[in-house]
């Protein structure tokens, strides 16, 4: 599904975009078309709704395609492994150097680190530690959806599966009401921000009936956009979806997880059409195959080139107002992180991802060479 790339590609540009203007510089200073493109990359957030989204699809479409194997677990957990652990530990490894090295202006203590370690980076404050790489959060999120979702999968039906993940977005709409209630400061906790997740698991076994699955996908994708649309068209006029006010707290990721899963619906109908060329988007799709190191890297690489900026080049440091300083930092550093992801993906995480089929490889043969040997003996038998 290259197609699934594109979007990745799309989410990832949007958080670093986000992070590079809106996050780092904000709007002060600026006006005109500057303050305007500034003022569109403060949506970029919202690129982690739509991870969360593809990821829940992806993930729950490989569980029910594999749930009749034998080695069902230990297939997930080792795959998933390999394509997840190696870059990360590397990345809290490079974030442990370069703030002992002082290349960034942030603290990474070794409680953060060690939380972090054990997926608990979205949970830190729970443990006095404050959040010291904001990035970290959303790969706890889903950690966690790995660890718990594929035993639900093995044990529901398709059809139960799916009630399942539409109770999880209820539960994830109670407890911000609740957190919201009880004037409790909410955060990045997993079950505060799981129904994206739960929405891409939803369409994953919606597309996977056996009658007219592309109706089926339609249907979702209709439902998905006008729920969104409806609960915007219900709160906007009243401001009732601002962060700040309390059907805000409670809907407003999930309106923007519904917007997501609508489009994600719609892209896997391009995809599988005629009109397949408009969601194949080259660039993207580039940018969504190493999406991961891009993601877990740029906040660190900007930071760096911040850094040696203010040392080295000071009259090139953006300050407030100027917009083509702003552009000019983000091209440099836009350029390294996306050089270092690339070499990072093939000369990096490629070996791992390697040893996923070699070893899925290895096993095929064991079993074929199985398999031959109980049917010799089932012929001796016979003869």
């Amino acid at each position: 599904m290259p197609e699934l790339d594109t979007l990745r590609g799309i989410a990832v540009s949007a958080v670093v975009l986000f992070h590079a203007f809106a996050f780092a510089h904000g709007l002060s200073g600026l006006s005109g078309i500057p303050k305007m493109l500034v003022g569109m990359t403060m949506c970029g957030w919202t690129g982690v709704n739509l991870f969360f989204v593809l990821s829940g699809f992806l993930i729950t479409g490989i569980l029910l395609d594999t749930k009749s194997r034998s080695d069902y677990y230990k297939r997930f957990y080792f795959r998933r492994a390999l394509r997840i652990l190696p870059l990360y530990y590397a990345v809290l490894i490079l974030l442990l150097l370069v703030v002992r090295a002082g290349l960034v202006q942030r603290h990474a203590s070794w409680g953060f680190l060690g939380l972090s370690a054990i997926y608990l980076s979205n949970m830190t404050d729970l443990f006095g530690v404050p959040m010291q790489y904001g990035v970290l959060w959303s790969l706890a999120v889903e950690e966690h959806f790995y660890l718990l979702w594929p035993a639900a999968v093995r044990v529901l039906s398709r059809r139960k599966v799916i009630a399942c993940a539409i109770a999880v977005v209820a539960l994830c709409l109670l407890f911000r009401a609740l957190y919201s209630i009880l004037g409790w400061t909410g955060g990045p906790y997993t079950w505060l921000s799981a129904d994206g997740l739960a929405l891409g698991a939803v369409l994953a076994g919606v597309a996977r009936q056996k009658r007219d699955p592309r109706i089926s996908v339609r249907r979702f994708t209709f439902l998905a956009f006008f729920c969104c649309f409806l609960l915007i068209a219900m709160g906007a006029p009243f401001g009732l979806l601002l962060a700040r006010h309390f059907l805000g707290v409670t809907v407003r990721e999930t309106v923007i997880d519904l917007f997501f899963a609508g489009v994600l619906g719609g892209t896997l109908l391009a995809g599988t059409s005629r009109w397949r060329g408009s969601v194949n988007l080259r660039a993207f799709q580039f940018l969504g195959r190493i999406s991961y190191g891009i993601y877990l890297t740029h906040m660190l690489i900007f930071e760096i080139v911040a850094h040696f900026t203010s040392h080295y080049f000071p009259a090139l440091q953006p300050v407030a107002g100027k917009f083509s300083l702003m552009v000019l930092q983000f091209c440099v550093a836009g350029s390294l992180t996306i050089g270092i992801a690339y070499i990072s993906r093939w000369y990096f995480e490629e070996k791992f991802l390697r040893m996923k089929n070699r070893v899925e490889g290895q096993a095929a043969a064991r079993t074929l060479s199985a398999n031959r040997k109980e049917t010799r003996n089932l012929e001796v038998v016979a003869s």
